[in-house]
């Protein structure tokens, strides 16, 4: 199959044959010497061609001699032409040099530059991006020129901006560029490389830019050079440079399989263009829609390539892309979509495209934090729940019998601990302390006990809880669940008068928990000192001497305001926000904090009596001098100065360490299995015990190897719980009317008079300039000027 194609007055025939250089006499015969457009020139001109006309019959034939002597007439001034371009073209050259080519063919030099003067037209890099035209107007120190661009700016530039110099024009007028950059653009057509290609592939022979212009267009006049220069310095496909030296080039062509191998990536290049067009125009109809009408969050993970695409933008908002190309992608996308290249303009096209919630936790996306369960995880905890057999079952202990308390807020998921009393006849207090016992499921180095110790801890969010056994596992087996018998391990405490310990155990037990109450519903009960909730008051009753007797060890009061928020419906613009101040004065709280302090210490006790390894906890008191606090008022103010001088936590494996804050001779945290994994290797290490060997599951090196890691992974989850929370403070309090007044308490001044308060209605601090006069502990009322949650910042102002 053969095509012909006219250019500019040369035909070109090219054949479908592949694979090789088809040979010049096939696709290409110059037909005619005179160019079409020299004829219109000499007809503008009055200089006719008659032997080129037709007879159209309206007189007689001219005569033969005149259509010669018209003819010569015409070939000389054609000549003269040719003569006028050669010459043009020779001024090009400052100097002819001869050398010899990679070809081996002695030859001009074509590299040589021409040297500059002023009304040269040239092209130059304003950027790694642009080049623009340009008429050098005079020189600019030693080297640099000032020019005037095609957009009317003057401006000095190097020589080794200029990329290329336009031969043949000189005195070239800058009000003329736009005219001769139409007439350019006019004269393009990239098709012309490749039939130019082909007839240089077979010769396999180097060309100038001057030289191409003589083959696709037939001359090389400046215009035509120019284009032939653009054509080559932008094309990707069939030529490349062989040489370059300042604005001169030679360029050679490609081979034939290099070029098809181009030309399959430009094809592969072009169809990702569409594809990447056809997301922009997704994510514009996305951010146009309706909020209601937006796509749902899964059909933009439906394609792979528009995963990508969210991914990087994602990446990219959060500051955690995971390579250059990412980030280049989710840069080109915003660039695309109009917008700036920075982190908050991923997020809000995130959120406008309906993607991501308006109230988004990017500190959850930051920390990478893992939040469902993995199938694999799942699975093994369903058969766990299915299949295990409880080993403690003939060692456990009927406790079914006992009025048994289980009390926490009241969006508790699982259920880890409760609480029993009774009074002895010699008016003693005895306590049980009822553990939930996941050990019964899980074992050491399990697939569960990996993943719940990677977890380190459950995460509580306002939003959101993400736990750290699968949730059916630890709902429906772990969980205690009232008026269910349930496993637990108990520890049971009989109180001196005094509030010491007098005996204690520690046992497998199976319990029934009657009660579960929230906080409020249990203060609410003891104030109504109900005659048949009696156990209720020996707790409480227990729980004062406790705190009485932890005094007089040296123990140090810290308690203060504590919020804690649950938002309804977080995906939604607008969602409900239940906000909820705790005073851990108040007698519920601190009955069951004291129960939880008391169980820490028999553990500790028993396991130094038993040389258990265990993950004991201590914190020194550093000598402090509660006196010297005594002029602040007792609570939240008293409570945020003290803990500025109180040193941090200290951890044993092998032996108890006094916990001075608390006033107790040792410590280990064991409440809260499902909730923490350092709790649950305490579990793990009491209950081989309590089968009846030392053959404990970790050393005391092993524990202090998996608290490193474990404690990292709990600070993590501790900033984020923090941060989440003071998120939804902050907007909880933008949402308040304009102007509304704060109580807050001066806990400390920062610097001058800008002072660290608490809301006390909120129970939040913040910062705020007070007036002359105030003092630490004082109460002044604020109003809240400003409150952006996603930034951060809140701004209260006193109220004079």
């Amino acid at each position: 199959m053969m095509s012909v194609r006219a250019i500019n007055g040369c035909f070109i025939i090219r054949t479908a044959t592949t694979g090789c250089a088809p040979p010049v006499s096939l696709f290409r015969h110059r037909i005619q010497r005179l160019r079409s457009s020299h004829l219109r020139e000499f007809s503008k001109s009055g200089l006719g061609f008659p032997l080129l006309r037709q007879n159209t019959g309206g007189g007689d034939a001219p005569s033969c001699s005149a259509c010669i002597h018209s003819l010569v007439e015409s070939v000389s001034q054609e000549l003269e032409s040719v003569s006028r371009r050669k010459r043009s073209r020779i001024s090009v050259r400052a100097s002819v040099k001869v050398k010899l080519t990679s070809y081996g063919e002695v030859v001009e030099d074509k590299l040589v530059n021409q040297e500059l003067e002023a009304g040269l037209l040239l092209e130059f890099k304003k950027d790694p991006e642009r080049v623009l035209l340009a008429v050098t107007h005079r020189p600019d120190g030693k080297k640099n020129w000032m020019v005037f661009d095609q957009n009317g700016v003057s401006s000095s530039i190097k020589p080794q901006q200029i990329t290329y110099i336009v031969p043949g024009l000189y005195n070239f007028n800058h009000t003329e560029l736009t005219d001769f950059l139409q007439r350019a653009q006019d004269n393009l057509d990239t098709q012309l490389l490749e039939f130019a290609w082909m007839e240089l592939l077979e010769k396999n022979k180097p060309v100038t830019p001057e030289e191409l212009a003589e083959i696709i267009y037939g001359r090389s006049d400046p215009l035509e050079s120019y284009c032939a220069h653009f054509l080559l310095s932008k094309d990707e496909i069939y030529f490349s440079v062989l040489e370059s030296k300042g604005s001169r080039s030679i360029y050679s062509p490609r081979r034939t399989e290099q070029v098809e191998e181009l030309l399959r990536r430009q094809r592969v290049k072009e169809a990702e263009e569409r594809e990447f067009e056809e997301f922009i125009q997704l994510l514009k109809s996305a951010k146009n829609a309706p909020s209601h009408t937006k796509p749902p969050k899964s059909s933009w993970l439906a394609n792979d390539k528009v995963r990508e695409n969210i991914d990087s933008l994602k990446a990219y908002a959060i500051d955690a892309w995971a390579s250059i190309d990412q980030r280049k992608v989710a840069g080109v996308i915003l660039k695309s979509m109009g917008l700036q290249k920075t982190a908050v303009s991923a997020l809000n096209l995130l959120i406008d495209i309906g993607y991501f919630p308006v109230h988004v936790n990017l500190d959850l996306l930051k920390l990478n934090l893992p939040t469902d369960h993995s199938d694999a995880v799942v699975e093994a905890a369903e058969i766990l729940l299915s299949e295990s057999s409880d080993l403690d079952a003939a060692r456990r202990i009927d406790l079914t019998h006992l009025k048994v308390y289980a009390i926490d807020v009241d969006e508790a998921d699982e259920l880890d601990d409760a609480l029993s009393a009774t009074r002895l006849q010699d008016g003693r207090i005895k306590i049980w302390i009822h553990v939930a016992d996941p050990a019964r499921y899980v074992t050491p180095g399990s697939k569960v006990d990996r993943e719940a110790r990677r977890r380190g801890t459950s995460v509580f969010l306002p939003t959101a809880t993400y736990p750290m056994f699968p949730e059916k596992l630890a709902m429906e087996g772990m969980s205690l669940r009232q008026g269910e018998t349930c496993n637990a391990v108990s520890v049971s405490v009989v109180l001196r008068s005094d509030g010491s310990i007098a005996e204690y155990s520690v046992e497998n037990s199976i319990i029934r928990p009657t009660y579960m109450l929230t906080y409020e519903s249990a203060a609410e009960l003891l104030h109504m000192n109900l005659q048949e909730e009696v156990e209720l008051r020996l707790l409480s009753e227990a729980a004062f001497l406790r705190s009485q007797w932890r005094h007089e060890q040296g123990a140090v009061d810290t308690t203060t305001l504590e919020t804690r928020i649950k938002v309804v419906n977080p995906e939604d613009p607008e969602p409900l926000i239940n906000l909820y101040v705790e005073n851990q004065a108040d007698p519920a709280m601190r009955l069951v904090f004291e129960m939880m302090i008391l169980c820490g210490e028999v553990i500790a006790t028993f396991g130094s009596q038993h040389n258990i390894p265990l993950p004991y906890r201590g914190q020194p008191q550093s000598n402090i001098d509660v006196s010297a606090f005594a002029h602040l008022p007792e609570g939240p103010v008293r409570s945020a100065s003290i803990v500025k001088v109180m040193r941090a936590a200290e951890m044993n494996f092998r032996c108890p360490v006094r916990h001075g804050v608390l006033g107790i001779p040792g410590y280990v945290q064991f409440t809260s299995p499902i909730r923490r994994y350092m709790d649950l290797t305490a579990h793990y290490q009491i209950k081989a015990f309590l089968r009846g060997g030392d053959n404990f599951p970790f050393s005391a090196g092993e524990l202090e190897g998996i608290a490193a890691s474990v404690n990292m992974q709990n600070r993590v989850v501790r900033k984020l719980c923090n941060s989440g929370l003071r998120y939804w403070v902050i907007e909880f309090l933008r949402r308040q009317q304009k102007g509304k007044k704060y109580t807050a308490l001066i806990l400390r001044f920062v610097k001058d008079r800008i002072a660290s308060l608490l809301l006390v209605e909120v129970g939040f601090q913040a910062t705020a300039w007070v007036s002359e006069g105030k003092q630490v502990g004082d109460e002044v009322e604020v109003r809240v000027e400003e409150a952006h949650p996603r930034d951060d910042l809140i701004l209260l102002k006193e109220v004079l």
